[in-house]
């Protein structure tokens, strides 16, 4: 297959791992929903319009974290680059690749072909990365996953020599045992010599990162309450959404910023494919997120239980945010 001018035609694969993803919303929410404290994963933040609402957090003005990460990956991506040598990409948690754009420009300069694999739970987000990258980056082949990054695990060593890419500090997002379950899939996937280019947001005063997730404009806490509105649609469950607050806090002993929705009036949140209800009172909050926040050295040391050594930090000018290039020992 070709373009008119004879090139091979970049393309993007699809590939839905689970059959039933309705269902699985449905066990997940009920499932979360039973522990202490109530949670739902926040995996399920991202539909569509959950990520078209993350986009425009990234561009708010208290957001720092996606202009920092972005201000690294400008100046150091041909670095990157020289270090590593040629690899495939293989980006966890990918959205719609904008900081990627970088690493994309600096790996096609140096390469006559690069392989992309972006790996997402929306689809959405892959389908537009891949026009935006197809057209920028004629030397870029791309083969998104719609999935988990379980699903991406076996393209590791598949793929060697490559270098996985998680930014954004998504590593945050885990608790420490889900973190450690994580490191330790990624330990088993990789090949030696292979790198990990990792993004973690870096602790700092209360102020600035409690801004940074209660913004001004309110996008955060449409962001968070768009996963109420998408289980009123999936999965029936009659929420009135005005009576759910966005209650955003630094804990500092666990150097994370805890996100919970807080509800106001008692509320029966039914989940119809399981023909459930569960009734949640006035008061009761529901975990929807932590970021926790990194000091560098100590998760460096931390990495290397898992066989990752840390080849060269990168750090924006304020010093806010990390990204770490590791290779596998």
């Amino acid at each position: 297959m070709s373009d008119s001018s004879g090139a091979p035609a970049r393309q993007y694969v699809l590939e839905a791992p689970n059959e039933e993803p309705l269902l699985e919303f449905a066990r997940a929410v009920v499932e979360s929903l039973d522990e202490r404290p109530r949670r739902i994963p926040c995996r399920f933040l991202y539909d569509a319009a959950g990520s078209a609402l993350f986009e425009r957090i990234c561009d708010l003005p208290e957001y720092y974290l996606t202009r920092a990460e972005t201000s690294i990956l400008e100046r150091c991506s041909e670095q990157i680059c020289s270090v590593t040598g040629p690899v495939t990409l293989i980006e966890l948690g990918s959205g719609t690749s904008v900081k990627t754009d970088h690493l994309l420009a600096a790996y096609a300069n140096s390469a006559e072909r690069v392989r992309y694999v972006p790996v997402d739970v929306s689809e959405s987000a892959i389908q537009t990365a891949a026009r935006s990258i197809q057209s920028r980056h004629p030397r870029v082949d791309i083969s998104g996953i719609v999935g988990t990054y379980e699903n991406a695990f076996p393209l590791f060593q598949r793929h060697s020599p490559s270098m996985v890419v998680f930014l954004g500090s998504t590593i945050g997002n885990f608790g420490p045992l889900e973190s450690e379950l994580f490191w330790r899939h990624v330990a088993e996937s990789l090949s030696p010599g292979d790198f990990f280019l990792l993004g973690i947001d870096l602790v700092k005063g209360r102020g600035e990162l409690e801004a940074a997730y209660n913004d001004s404009q309110g996008v955060t806490a449409a962001f968070m309450k768009n996963l109420f509105v998408r289980m009123n649609r999936e999965l029936g469950s009659g929420l009135d959404i005005d009576e759910i607050d966005h209650d955003a806090n630094y804990n500092v002993d666990a150097r994370q910023i805890e996100i919970f929705a807080r509800f106001a009036t008692q509320q029966k949140l039914r989940v119809e494919p399981l023909n459930l209800a569960i009734d949640i009172e006035a008061g009761e909050s529901v975990l929807l997120e932590v970021s926790r926040k990194y000091v560098v050295e100590d998760h460096k040391e931390y990495l290397t239980q898992f066989g990752l050594d840390t080849v060269k930090v990168f750090t924006d000018e304020h010093q806010r945010f990390a990204d770490l290039l590791m290779r596998k020992r």
